[in-house]
Formats: structure tokens, C-alpha cells, sequence
């Protein structure tokens, strides 16, 4: 039997070769992953070549910088494990901060309503019914994949999946006034931008590419957002870190809305912006 850390210290300098940048941590993930343990336990395990092969098929799709979250089939997001595959955006930590603000608003409303545009995964209204089950919580996606695996994650939970365009004006008309909180993290990249191969060769198109400027997505869904919250209601919308100006400007420009900031993620990189419905 070969002892496993010898096997990922090799596959770390392989991954680190292939350009992943968190190699070392990706080998051990797909080594526990492999074995069906833990990553604290991996100093002391062996396996058998069966495994040992398995782990080396993986690493070798993962050199090719195959996502780990679909070599391992799972996303994790906040406190919850997602299923994820091709055909679905695999949520990033950023995006669990705009979580957190949309959260906190949610502090004295005893039974909140809370709408996901664009939802992917369902990873935002997922947490958010997972972490106030109080809340009755809608998640929009559009694309059929991605529509697949949200289902899926969302079986058995409270979140209510609705199948529509997060920018349409007839999705969801029955909540139109009565939402408390939008939250969404719409595709928002500028086409022709430079993105890693795991979103650009992984990631479906639709939740990467936001048209000329990236901001095709974001105006459509503020549109949508303004005419679901109530008055006061809130939106939060995530963007890329150099659109930290841009995307406050859009709302502002748009009339209707007032408490206009932006907001850094934990690397301090401008990461979404927030807004309160004024009219």
C-alpha cells in the first residue's frame, strides 16, 4: 500500500505545475474525497491501487484544471454542502458575504420575504432559509441545467425554485411590492475579459458574461428587484471588483433608490452593492 501523503505531495507539485492555485489543498480534498475521510486524516492513511488509481485519474483531470468542486461533486457554501456539476455556477466564498448583509437586514422582521434572482446553485437562498428558517425564500433560475441542480439542492428545504428569468417582469408579479430583501449575483463579466479556465471552460456562459461593460444582467435584475421590495425594501447585488463604482452610479442614475453603497469582501476587493427602495 502506498501512503497517501506521499501521493499528494506529488499531485500538489503537479497541480502547482498545471497553473492551480491552491494545489495543495485541492490534492488533499480529492484525496479525502477518494477515501471517503476526512483531510485531517490523511497523515496516517494508506490505500489500496484501486484508490491509488482513482486519486491519480482525478488529479490528472484536475491538471487540466477541471473544477474540484466537479471532480468531488460538492460545493461547500457557508454551513451547507451543494451538489454541483456541469451546466451550474459553482458559488465562490465571496459571495458569502453578501449573504451575510442580506441576513442582517432581515434583524426584526419576524417573516421575511426574500427573492434569489439568477440563483444557480440555489447557494444564496439556500443559506438564507437555512440560517433563518422563518423566511420564506424564492429562487429564479432561467437555464435548464442550472435549473436541475437547484432543484435538487433545494428538495426537502423551504426554498421555492421558480423556473423564469430573473430580469423578466413577469416573474413572480404576485410578490411585486411585497419583498423585504432582493439578493442576486448575476453574471457580470465584460465580454472578452480574461477569466481562469475553471469558469471559463466550466462555468456555463450564462452565469459568466454580462455583455460589453458586464452590466446587462445587473441593470435588468435591479429593474426587476425595485418592482418586488416593498418600500424600504433592500437589494444587494454582487459585481466584479473593479466595477465598485460603476454599479452604485447604474442605481443611482436608475432614480428610486436611496442608502446607495458599495461593499468589500474579506480580501477588501469592492464586491457588491447595496441599496434601499425609495420609491
Amino acid at each position: 500500500m502506498t501512503a497517501v501523503r506521499d501521493a499528494v505531495a506529488s499531485a500538489a507539485q503537479r497541480l502547482s505545475t498545471a497553473g492551480v492555485a491552491s494545489p495543495r489543498h485541492d490534492a488533499e480534498a480529492l484525496a479525502a474525497h477518494v477515501l471517503g475521510r476526512s483531510r485531517s486524516d490523511l497523515l496516517v492513511a494508506s490505500w489500496e491501487p484501486a484508490s491509488a488509481q482513482h486519486f491519480e485519474d482525478l488529479v490528472s483531470e484536475r491538471a487540466r484544471r477541471v473544477p474540484l468542486q466537479h471532480l468531488t461533486g460538492v460545493a461547500g457554501f457557508r454551513y451547507l454542502d451543494l451538489a454541483v456539476g456541469p451546466g451550474v455556477f459553482i458559488p465562490r466564498p465571496e459571495t458569502e458575504v453578501l449573504v451575510s448583509w442580506g441576513l442582517q437586514q432581515l434583524a426584526g422582521h419576524p417573516s421575511p420575504v426574500v427573492v434569489d434572482l439568477g440563483a444557480g446553485s440555489g447557494a444564496i437562498a439556500l443559506s438564507v432559509a437555512h440560517e433563518r428558517p422563518a423566511a420564506t425564500v424564492y429562487a429564479v433560475e432561467r437555464e435548464e441545467l442550472a435549473l436541475a441542480w437547484l432543484r435538487r439542492n433545494a428538495a426537502g428545504t423551504q426554498v421555492r425554485v421558480v423556473a423564469g428569468d430573473a430580469t423578466d417582469p413577469g416573474v413572480l408579479t404576485e410578490l411585486d411590492g411585497s419583498v423585504d430583501v432582493v439578493l442576486t449575483n448575476p453574471p457580470y463579466i465584460p465580454l472578452g475579459a480574461d477569466v481562469e479556465p475553471e469558469a471559463a471552460d466550466h462555468d456555463p456562459a450564462a452565469s459568466l458574461w454580462g455583455g460589453p461593460d458586464g452590466l446587462d444582467a445587473v441593470r435588468g435584475m435591479a429593474a426587476r428587484a425595485q418592482v418586488l421590495l416593498r418600500l424600504h425594501g433592500v437589494v444587494a447585488i454582487e459585481h466584479a471588483d473593479l466595477q465598485g463604482r460603476s454599479v452604485p452610479a447604474l442605481l443611482r442614475a436608475a432614480g428610486g433608490w436611496e442608502d446607495v453603497a458599495d461593499h468589500p469582501d474579506l480580501a477588501g476587493r469592492d464586491r457588491f452593492t447595496t441599496a434601499r427602495r425609495s420609491a
